[in-house]
C-alpha cells in the first residue's frame, strides 16, 4: 500500500514532460541537435524529480539518480532537489528531505540541489517558503538562481520579453535591498540559453533588450548554462565571448561555477572542457579550483553579500590571469 501511495504521489505532483518541449514553450530552435539536447535536459530533470517524489528516502532515490547518464545526471539531481523541497513544505511532512539528500552522494551535487529548491519556491505559495530548507548562508543564493530560471522558462513573456522584475523580493529576509533580484537575473540568464535554443546570436539579442544594469548578471547565467548544459560548438562559443564584450568576466565567472558543479561529482564532458577554455582560458579542473579557492571561508558583514564577494573574486581572478579582458 505504501508503495502504491508513493507512486500516486509521484503522478500527482510531477509536471508533465510535454512542458519541456521547445515547441510547447515557444523557444527558438537552432537545429535538431540543440533541440534534442535541451529537451533531454528537461526530461532528465523531470526524471530526477519523479525519482525523488516516489522514493521512501533520499538514499533510495539516490540509487536511481546515479544511473542517469553522466552528461545529464546533474539535471536529475536538480529535479530531485525541487521534489525534496516541495515534500519538505507539504503539510504533515516528516524529516527534512533536502537535508537528507545532502548527507549522501547528493553532497557532490549540492549546487544543483540548491538550485532545485528555487524551482520549488516558484511553485509553492509564499506562505510556505518558511519551510524551505536552504540553511547554508552562502549557497542559499543558488535557490534564487533556480527561481529565476523557472520564471523565465515558464513565464517567458513576462520575465524575458517584458523584462519583469519585482521591486522588493521577500526572500531571504536579511538580504541587502535589491540583491535578490541580481541572483534571480543570473537564473534568468541561464534560462535565456534555453529560450534562445543555444543560438548565441539569439541569446545575445535577448540580453541586449534588458537594461544595461542587468546584463552582467544575465551573462553570468548564460556562461553557466553554456558550460554546463552545452549545446554550442567552439566557434559559436568564441563568437559569444566576443559579443559579450565588457561582460566577459561575468561570462567566465558563470562558466567557472558550472565547471565546479561538474568537476565536484566527476561529471566533466568534452563540451565542458571546450567552454571553459573559451570563456576562462583554462581547463574545467583549473576553473573549478579558482572558484573553490575564491569562496569566502566565513560570513562577510556589510552591504555586499558573501555570495557576491565570491563571484567578484572569481571574475577578477580570470582578468588577472590575462585570459579574460574587461
Amino acid at each position: 500500500m505504501a508503495s502504491l501511495l508513493r507512486s500516486l504521489r509521484r503522478r500527482i505532483i510531477t509536471p508533465n514532460v510535454s512542458e519541456t518541449k521547445l515547441a510547447t514553450r515557444g523557444f527558438h530552435v537552432k537545429n535538431a541537435e540543440a533541440r534534442e539536447l535541451l529537451e533531454t535536459v528537461g526530461e532528465m530533470f523531470l526524471t530526477g524529480y519523479a525519482y525523488a517524489a516516489e522514493a521512501r528516502t533520499p538514499a533510495e532515490a539516490e540509487e536511481r539518480l546515479e544511473q542517469i547518464p553522466r552528461r545529464f545526471r546533474g539535471f536529475a539531481y536538480e529535479g530531485a532537489g525541487m521534489a525534496y523541497a516541495i515534500l519538505d513544505a507539504t503539510p504533515l511532512a516528516t524529516g527534512r528531505k533536502v537535508a537528507g539528500s545532502l548527507a549522501g552522494r547528493g553532497d557532490a551535487q549540492v549546487y544543483l540541489i540548491y538550485v532545485g529548491v528555487g524551482w520549488a519556491m516558484a511553485r509553492l505559495p509564499r506562505i510556505l517558503w518558511s519551510k524551505v530548507h536552504a540553511p547554508d548562508p552562502l549557497l542559499r543564493w543558488l535557490a534564487l538562481d533556480g527561481y529565476g530560471f523557472h520564471q523565465a522558462y515558464f513565464r517567458t513573456d513576462q520575465y524575458v520579453h517584458a523584462q519583469y522584475q519585482e521591486s522588493r523580493f521577500p526572500w531571504p529576509a536579511d538580504a541587502p535591498q535589491g540583491y535578490a533580484n541580481r541572483v534571480i537575473d543570473q537564473g534568468i540568464g541561464r534560462a535565456l540559453w534555453f529560450v534562445g535554443g543555444t543560438d548565441v546570436d539569439v541569446v545575445t539579442s535577448l540580453i541586449a533588450k534588458f537594461p544595461e544594469s542587468r546584463r552582467g548578471d544575465l551573462y553570468a547565467g548564460t556562461g553557466l548554462a553554456a558550460t554546463y548544459a552545452c549545446g554550442a560548438e567552439e566557434d559559436e562559443l568564441r563568437r559569444f565571448a566576443e559579443l559579450a564584450g565588457p561582460y566577459r568576466p561575468q561570462l567566465a565567472q558563470g562558466s567557472a561555477f558550472a565547471a565546479e558543479a561538474r568537476v565536484r561529482p566527476g561529471l566533466v564532458v568534452p563540451a565542458t572542457e571546450i567552454a571553459t577554455r573559451v570563456f576562462c582560458g583554462v581547463s574545467p579542473e583549473e576553473a573549478a579550483r579558482i572558484s573553490n579557492e575564491a569562496r569566502p571561508d566565513q560570513p562577510i558583514q556589510g552591504d555586499v553579500p558573501a555570495y557576491e564577494v565570491w563571484r567578484q573574486r572569481i571574475a577578477d581572478q580570470f582578468v588577472s590571469l590575462g585570459g579574460v579582458s574587461r
